[in-house]
């Protein structure tokens, strides 16, 4: 059962014929008959190799536009016949029944076909039915049969072969066989989830989820945890589909805290300069500017200490000037929708640097599904994508907010998306200037955040924090008005907040006391 198997028989039958002449050839070089069907076999015909059609070996014609050809017993009991079973050998005997060692299959492109917005017939029919039950069958008897489901095995077979004699060992065809469950599992997977959404079923009764190894990781948040990254398949740009320019591998906390740092910076429009600086997935400097170097030098300013270390991200072509600026200090990773080769040249020079491009901002609007582990479980929810706009603003103080005070709330109201609760975060002139993220009490978010402008203040020579004269966004309702009491001692002339509390009447008379202008938006940002 585990000694190593000679393969003298394969069934080749794949979608993706990448490499597929190659690896066919060798095969037929090394002694092996091929059995394929429909344009698989025409490929392998039409580059001189002799294949035996299924049909021959089933006796039935590929039938139902090609739906059914290789559900026949012949194939299924050539793949899942125990060879040292003497009834299955009688049963292939009476029923002539040939083995089949090798199966190499790759599926027809469901998800490529999902992904370009097919119509819902067309998804259908690139379900494929008869790849998946022979990857299973033969994958269950890996005691006897090889099977290869990705273009990038067909040298490991090979390979395999030539060190073992033209045969493939148990551990092998065992390790073969995990990787085709897993092709099977991540197929289905995105089968279900499709026709969930398709049919607008919000909680399916099972949920599925997969992805493909993308690189394994040196270790996880700490040195003791084992990690790998893994890529879902779907083409939303940032850290999974970036190239990466120079530099070290990511590590988990890299790949973590660059997707924070993207996916908030693409909160502002690609006409607008905006730089998000990120530590540990909190902001600690958002900006935008008239470039994107001016974006960058107010983003910094906000926290410089908290910034060395940590991730740039631009929602424009990173140039050269402003490459030059970032270098001034110790940065893990810059990611952009693209840079020109005047500050890749720039980066050169700092070879622990990592540039990513993408190629374009992510749809902050896109509908996307979001899921975390629990003991026992794991909680699924819609990613928080979100907005307002002006019109949806309640001004529940005697004072409205100016039209700079409304600028700037609403940028602040971007930012907070992307804090860890409680949030509170200072802004002035389009660039934050104090960041409270991840406290138990909201007053306590509310005095971080006016300490670290006082100490920033400090650094630049201000006569004066920069809160004096911004205004603050908090994620969710002040339950007491003590934060914003606070927040106005720091200097904030204006709130934006949820509403909601059953206190808010006191907040609210807080303000008034006090000269503020503030907005209910009526929506929530927790982020945990």
């Amino acid at each position: 059962m585990t000694r190593p198997v000679p393969l003298t028989r394969a069934l080749i039958s794949v979608s993706d014929k990448t490499g597929l002449i190659d690896f066919a050839r060798a095969l037929s070089s090394r002694g092996v008959e091929l059995l394929s069907t429909g344009g698989t076999a025409k490929a392998l015909r039409e580059a001189g190799m002799h294949v035996v059609d299924v049909a021959e070996v089933t006796g039935f014609p590929e039938m139902m536009d090609g739906r059914v050809k290789t559900l026949h017993p012949v194939v299924h009991g050539g793949l899942l016949a125990l060879r040292d079973n003497e009834e299955h050998v009688a049963a292939m005997q009476a029923h002539d029944i040939q083995p089949i060692d090798l199966l190499v299959v790759n599926l027809y492109p469901f998800e490529a076909t999902v992904a370009k917005g097919a119509a819902y017939d067309d998804c259908i029919e690139n379900i494929d039915i008869g790849g998946p039950a022979m990857i299973r069958a033969a994958s269950k008897n890996h005691a006897f049969v090889t099977v290869v489901v990705d273009v990038e095995d067909y040298a490991a077979v090979l390979k395999e072969l030539d060190a073992n004699d033209g045969a493939t060992t148990y551990a092998f065809r065992q390790r073969q066989a995990q990787i085709a469950y897993a092709r099977t599992a991540a197929y289905d997977a995105a089968v279900s989830t499709w026709m969930a959404q398709a049919i607008e079923e919000a909680a399916p009764r099972r949920r599925a989820f997969a992805g493909t190894l993308a690189q394994t990781l040196r270790y996880g948040e700490n040195p003791h945890q084992q990690a790998a990254f893994y890529r879902d398949g779907s083409d939303r740009p940032g850290v999974a589909t970036a190239k990466q320019w120079q530099g070290k591998e990511l590590s988990y906390n890299n790949i973590n805290d660059t997707d924070a740092a993207f996916e908030l910076v693409a909160e502002f429009p690609a006409d607008q300069p905006a730089c998000a600086i990120i530590k540990h997935a909190n902001p600690c400097g958002v900006a935008t500017g008239a470039t994107l170097a001016q974006a960058y030098a107010r983003a910094f300013d906000c926290d410089r200490t908290s910034a060395f270390g940590g991730i740039i991200a631009l929602n424009q072509v990173l140039d050269e000037a402003t490459a030059q600026e970032i270098t001034g200090i110790f940065t893990e990773v810059v990611i952009a929708p693209d840079a020109t080769e005047g500050a890749r040249a720039v980066f050169a020079a700092k070879k622990n640097l990592r540039l990513l491009t993408t190629g374009a901002l992510p749809d902050v609007a896109a509908p996307i599904t979001s899921f975390r582990q629990v003991a026992g479980g794991f909680l699924v929810q819609d990613k928080d994508n979100g907005r307002i706009t002006p019109q949806d603003l309640k001004v529940v103080t005697a004072r409205a907010p100016s039209e700079q005070e409304l600028k700037d709330l609403l940028f602040a109201w971007k930012v907070a998306k992307h804090v860890k609760s409680n949030a509170i975060i200072y802004v002035k002139d389009g660039a934050t200037v104090g960041v409270g993220a991840g406290q138990m009490s909201r007053v306590d978010s509310t005095r971080i955040a006016a300490r670290k402008a006082q100490d920033m203040a400090e650094v630049l020579g201000l006569d004066a924090p920069l809160t004096k004269g911004s205004v603050v966004a908090s994620d969710a309702f002040f339950p007491f008005a003590d934060g914003l009491i606070t927040a106005a001692e720091a200097g904030a002339t204006a709130i934006i907040q949820p509403g909601g509390s059953m206190r808010d009447q006191e907040v609210i008379d807080a303000a008034n006391e006090r000269g503020l202008a503030m907005v209910f938006t009526g929506m929530r940002h927790f982020r945990h």
